[in-house]
């Protein structure tokens, strides 16, 4: 019987592992309500219990978090507010810092990140901790959703079209801080780090979220310099798209080279799980796919399983791994996500 780490590592080298390995993606009130009901101490004895070959996220932590200018916003210059919607909360974007922001020699001028800001020495024990049965996730980047926060959302998408030198100015020097820690992470990490996570949104409920040309011109190419960054180590990427990106796949497997997509929202138009397993199931691996906005948290149990058992035909020609596609949300029933991985664990093992 393969470790869990063993079972992702199958994946990406091409072959099928023992099983239909699993993950899990989740909101902190939830996993805080399935340790208590299942009765397990830490989240090892929780994926024990479910079956789960979840992941071991680490990232060095922040020496100092926050913005020199403003003890009250993050490193960025962010502030956060939470907000409260019944059954949990989320934080919102409280201030723009970039949103006055006028000209390129301004965005130079900006307070941006040091990369040294970080405790690697904690950093090296810690990786240098992580259980060897686990595979290890070290390592991000989301340059546009954080360009988003730091100008505001609209201006941000205007700014595609009527400032392009602005955005340029700012995601390279987003890049540049990113590049700089992932690369000392990686070095301290090698051969112990195991994925990275490189990111992006490009999709809506419907289409992409911005034009191919956008995409192809602002988020492409440096995404392209970090998972090369990762590859040179023998890290491998895991890569991060909400909603109908299906005419981007592409250009993400060509040219950014991921290896694994994820979450695989199957009910927006052009993200049908039979055309992505027809068209890209030889080149990457699909991570997610049960459904998070309809089945898990308002389906029945039966929904539920005969959900597993769909996708376990559907991505029979092609490497998956089950998990929600995002995390399961507070309103979710505890009975449909223990019943999610009781039935892939049932029914996943490989002949």
């Amino acid at each position: 019987m393969m470790t869990p780490r063993e079972r992702w590592l199958a994946l990406f080298a091409g072959g099928q592992p023992d099983r239909i390995p699993t993950d899990y993606w989740a909101t902190d009130e939830v996993t805080a309500r399935l340790l208590r009901e299942l009765h397990c101490a830490d989240m090892e004895a929780m994926y024990t219990k479910l079956h789960i070959d979840g992941v071991v996220h680490i990232n060095p932590r922040l020496k100092l978090a926050h913005h020199p200018d403003d003890p009250q916003a993050d490193i960025w210059g962010i502030r956060r507010k939470p907000v409260d919607y019944g059954t949990g909360s989320y934080d919102e974007f409280a201030n723009n810092p970039l949103a006055g922001v006028e000209t390129v020699e301004q965005i130079h001028a900006f307070r941006w990140p040091n990369p040294d800001n970080h405790d690697f020495d904690r950093f090296r024990a810690e990786i240098a901790a992580a259980p060897l049965h686990r595979i290890v996730r070290s390592g991000e980047y989301e340059p546009f959703l954080l360009y988003c926060a730091m100008r505001g959302m609209e201006q941000a998408m205007m700014d595609l079209l009527v400032e392009p030198q602005i955005v340029e100015a700012a995601l390279e020097h987003i890049f540049d801080y990113y590049y700089a820690v992932n690369e000392r992470i990686f070095d301290i990490g090698r051969s112990r780090i195991d994925m990275t996570y490189v990111a992006e949104d490009l999709g809506g409920q419907s289409t992409l979220l911005f034009g191919v040309n956008h995409i192809r011109r602002y988020i492409i190419p440096r995404q392209k310099r970090m998972a090369d960054l990762a590859r040179s180590y023998g890290i491998h990427v895991f890569y991060h798209t909400d909603g109908a990106a299906r005419e981007i796949i592409p250009d993400l497997i060509n040219v950014t080279g991921i290896e694994l997509l994820n979450p695989i929202q199957w009910r927006c138009p052009g993200m049908e799980r039979d055309g992505l397993v027809r068209d890209f199931g030889d080149r990457v691996i699909f991570h997610g796919a049960m459904d998070n906005q309809h089945t898990l948290p308002f389906g029945t149990t039966a929904d539920v399983h005969d959900e597993v058992l769909e996708n376990i035909n559907l991505f029979s020609g092609a490497r998956w791994i089950c998990a929600p596609c995002h995390n399961l949300q507070p309103v979710t029933p505890t009975a449909n996500i223990t019943t999610m991985y009781e039935t892939i664990h049932a029914n996943g093992k490989r002949p």
